[in-house]
């Protein structure tokens, strides 16, 4: 526990020095330090909010927040150059899987600059313009995974599961919407398509923004309260409070566990049935 006789800023200077304290334990008093740090106005809300950012990028790996195979958009080597074209232009993205035979056989990554600059030239071979695919497995660590994109200047790597199939994709933008929240492209038109993420063990990741009525039709509930529209609105409601990163709620059978907060506004929450319901 945190010394009440200590000012905070010496408080704060305990955890530049080395301590006998598990790190798990010391990470959560550092957090409990600087929210009193934005309780009394010496850091921002959205300063405090990237810095439990930093930490969750930490705990989290691949597996938590890989976009799922199943929505990703690729490109077979086989497809016919127009077809190919033609995708690539509907899914406007930046960066593209490229399989051959099967999904799990990825052969490169193209990129959307390549192709549209390149295709009417003589004799363009899709095949010629691919990039190296970077494969990772589901375990790895996120702030390990973003280093790995800042020092080889990647931005898209291919998640493997323990029997080498391609579990998914995770790309830069994925890993620092872990810090900064999340952020909105040119692209980003379907705004309903990642609030509710399916992942291996079961659980739903679930953006806070996330409509009651969204939720409900996937996952079975009824939910329903006045004035209340949002997923993170059901659970500050329930709590009377904005919760912490790391809580976890109950309400009518589904726990949430809160996976990014900031004093504010619950970002992410991940959402599991517990088959109890609440009288």
């Amino acid at each position: 526990m945190p010394d009440p006789n200590k000012s905070l800023l010496d408080r704060l200077a305990d955890f530049l020095t080395p301590q006998p304290t598990e790190p798990g334990e010391r990470r959560q008093e550092l957090i409990e330090t600087l929210r009193e740090a934005q309780a009394e106005g010496l850091i921002d809300a959205d300063a405090l909010s990237m810095i439990e950012g930093v930490f969750q990028v930490g705990q989290l790996s691949a597996r938590d927040i890989l976009v799922p195979r199943a929505q990703i958009d690729w490109i077979d080597i086989g497809q016919a150059l127009p077809e190919i074209i033609k995708n690539v232009i509907e899914a406007a993205h930046s960066r593209f899987p490229v399989f051959e035979g099967s999904r799990d056989n990825v052969i490169g990554i193209l990129l959307a600059k390549d192709l549209l600059r390149h295709a009417t030239e003589k004799d363009f071979q899709v095949r010629d313009w691919l990039r190296p695919a970077v494969f990772i497995p589901e375990s790895k660590r996120l702030s390990v995974l973003l280093r790995d994109f800042k020092d080889n200047r990647n931005h898209l790597a291919i998640v493997v599961d323990e029997y080498s199939g391609v579990a998914g994709i995770i790309t830069i933008e994925d890993v620092l919407e872990q810090i900064v929240g999340d952020i909105e492209d040119e692209h980003d038109v379907d705004e309903e398509a990642d609030n509710l993420i399916s992942l291996d063990n079961g659980d739903i990741r679930v953006k806070g923004i996330t409509e009651l009525e969204q939720f409900n039709k996937a996952l079975g509930t009824h939910f329903e309260l006045e004035d209340i529209e949002t997923v993170a609105g059901l659970v500050i409601q329930h709590l009377g409070r904005v919760p912490k990163m790391g809580e976890l709620i109950e309400i009518d059978g589904i726990e949430f566990e809160v996976q990014r907060a900031d004093p504010r506004q619950i970002h992410i929450l991940l959402a599991r049935q517990t088959n109890k319901k609440s009288d």
